[in-house]
């Protein structure tokens, strides 16, 4: 009948100024987690070859000055002066095909146009179009290319500059003041597109 005292196995402590005991040796998984996520873990190097990937050849002399023409002003210029060409040409056709006077004559206002005058209109409106937009964006690219060149830099402040260039350069046809308001007019317009395209 009386219940019996349980004592609680104490591990034997080591007397006061008696050796310590030895270091437990650290856990492998530790150690493993060290190489895998750890510092001690080594990045590898990325080799298509080892996945099964095709490793890409080195470039030839042909390659290189392909590139270094498709990177050039020249070619960014033509590039910019096609596809403002024909921007400019749809955004013309497109105008005049909301255009209420196009192909109305205005010595015989009440005479009703026929297609053939209203397709020639819409033409020639498309085509007016497409040679301004064709310059504007020719000078534009032109004149940023060589804006960063000569920078170093690929940031805002060569849109800027060289939209203030393009812009003063059509504006100043018109006389000074038209080029300063060209000016700041294109370089904020080509600040409010880089912004939106950042």
């Amino acid at each position: 009948g009386c219940p019996r005292a349980v004592m609680a196995a104490v591990p034997p402590s080591s007397a006061p100024g008696g050796p310590e005991p030895p270091p437990q040796p650290p856990v492998q998984y530790s150690l493993l987690l060290e190489h895998l996520v750890g510092e001690k873990r080594r990045p590898r190097e990325w080799d298509p070859a080892a996945l099964g990937g095709i490793p890409s050849p080195p470039k030839s002399k042909e390659q290189k000055m392909v590139e270094q023409a498709m990177e050039s002003c020249a070619f960014k210029a033509v590039l910019a002066c096609v596809g403002g060409f024909v921007l400019g040409g749809a955004f013309g056709v497109f105008t005049a095909g909301i255009d209420t006077n196009v192909g109305f004559d205005p010595k015989d206002p009440y005479r009703t146009p026929t297609a053939k005058e209203v397709l020639k209109d819409m033409g020639q409106r498309g085509i007016s179009y497409a040679k301004n937009f064709a310059i504007v964006g020719a000078m534009f690219s032109c004149t940023e290319c060589v804006v960063e060149s000569y920078r170093g830099k690929s940031d805002w402040k060569n849109s800027v500059i060289s939209g203030c260039i393009t812009g003063g350069a059509i504006g100043f046809r018109a006389g000074l003041k038209a080029g300063v308001i060209g000016c700041g007019g294109f370089a904020a317009f080509s600040a409010a597109i880089d912004y939106y395209l950042r």
